[in-house]
């Protein structure tokens, strides 16, 4: 099943509102002097990015020419595929199991998420095996429960998020945890909230606190959202999950919620936060077409990525793209997944979806670099770190 297009609702409040990218500040000139280039030499094999597009499973290599495998492929084209999609996240403690969105067949079985096994060491040499599935129930959202975010808690445990309604209609996107083990299909969770405005991807600090891009324009929860623990322990009353929610599911008995990012030019429509490796995040704004660095208080620093200026959406997309999903890999390069939105014939991605990256020299983001074009929807993204060679 394809896809649909995340956070429509976003345009119209974007047709009334500047789309001002912002310039660089007085913190983005120090920060970029003490910044180290993320391309100088280290002993590391260099990453991998997988992505989930056309509801393939895609790992492409971040050395040129960018050769790229498919690792699982979809239902409807291969009898025993499955369809993949969103934040793929490989575990903190087993680097060779991912998470990755999983709706094979949906809505029966219900969308949900996958963990695999991985296998093989270079693109082209990987497989991936399936080995348990969460699913979740989800709230009577009118347009679609979309399976995205996924992260991990210090002690193993799971963090998903699903988008609930995604263009109108009260918040329903949810936030939930999830208790080991998980190689099986019947794993126990408990849900932290069910009022997101189109929940997105999933960042865990070092604190164990939990952020969540929320990218429709008008809601409470607009901007990224901050989790405070503790959190429950397990799906019952003892564990501190003793509520119902209202299709019956555990739900957590209390839960502190902060704003961290306010949604503001240039961050009109943030779908990602991720650790730029220096302090401070890198938050994707989709709609306008920009990826802004905030600091460790969520304020606005610089903007890495906006449109050149005089473009504008239409039957064709930014030249530069429409980040959703983010990734940053060990050197400290920042990866992007463009889902290519145009305005017209319809609002929605358009036919030439990309994967790219911004390299930083000396503190200074670089032009953006094509990994893979042509895409399908290709709206999350996951770094697999091959070992440290030598």
């Amino acid at each position: 099943m394809v896809r649909r297009m995340l956070v429509l609702g976003a345009v119209i409040a974007l047709a009334a509102t500047a789309c001002s990218s912002g310039g660089d500040s007085s913190k983005a000139k120090a920060r970029s002097a003490r910044t180290k280039s993320s391309v100088a030499s280290a002993k590391r094999a260099p990453a991998i990015v997988f992505n989930g597009e056309g509801n393939n499973l895609n790992a492409i290599s971040t050395v040129a020419p960018f050769a790229k495998q498919t690792v699982i492929r979809n239902h409807d084209d291969d009898p025993n595929g499955l369809d993949i999609n969103a934040q793929i996240c490989f575990f903190p403690d087993k680097p060779r199991r991912f998470i990755a969105g999983e709706d094979t067949n949906q809505p029966n079985p219900p969308q949900g998420w996958g963990i695999f096994d991985l296998t093989g060491d270079t693109v082209g040499t990987f497989k991936a095996t399936e080995v348990g599935k969460l699913t979740p129930t989800y709230q009577p959202s009118a347009s679609n429960a979309e399976n995205y975010g996924c992260g991990f808690l210090r002690d193993g445990r799971v963090l998903t998020t699903d988008v609930g309604n995604q263009a109108a209609g009260t918040g329903d996107g949810q936030v939930i945890v999830w208790f080991p083990p998980f190689d099986s299909r019947q794993v126990r969770y408990c849900k932290l909230d069910v009022s997101i405005a189109t929940a997105g991807q999933i960042y865990v600090d070092a604190q164990d606190r939990i952020y969540v891009a929320s990218a429709r324009p008008g809601n409470a929860s607009t901007g990224v959202v901050r989790y405070t623990g503790p959190f429950p322990t397990s799906d019952d009353a003892a564990g501190g999950c003793g509520k119902k929610d209202a299709t019956g599911a555990p739900m957590a008995d209390s839960v502190s919620r902060q704003t961290f990012v306010t949604a503001a030019p240039p961050i009109l429509t943030p779908y990602a936060m991720v650790p730029t490796g220096h302090g401070g995040f890198y938050v994707s704004s989709v709609f306008n077409g920009v990826i802004a660095e905030v600091d460790n208080d969520g304020k606005f620093v610089r903007s890495v990525l906006t449109p050149p200026a005089g473009e504008t959406l239409g039957t064709k997309t930014y030249s530069t793209g429409t980040p959703l999903g983010l990734g940053v890999d060990a050197e400290g390069t920042l990866y992007y997944a463009d889902i290519g939105i145009v305005l017209s014939p319809e609002v929605g991605p358009g036919p030439n979806g990309s994967v790219r990256r911004i390299r930083f020299v000396d503190g200074a983001p670089q032009t953006p670099e094509v990994l893979a074009d042509g895409l399908a929807y290709p709206d999350g993204i996951g770094i697999y770190q091959p070992t440290t060679r030598g």
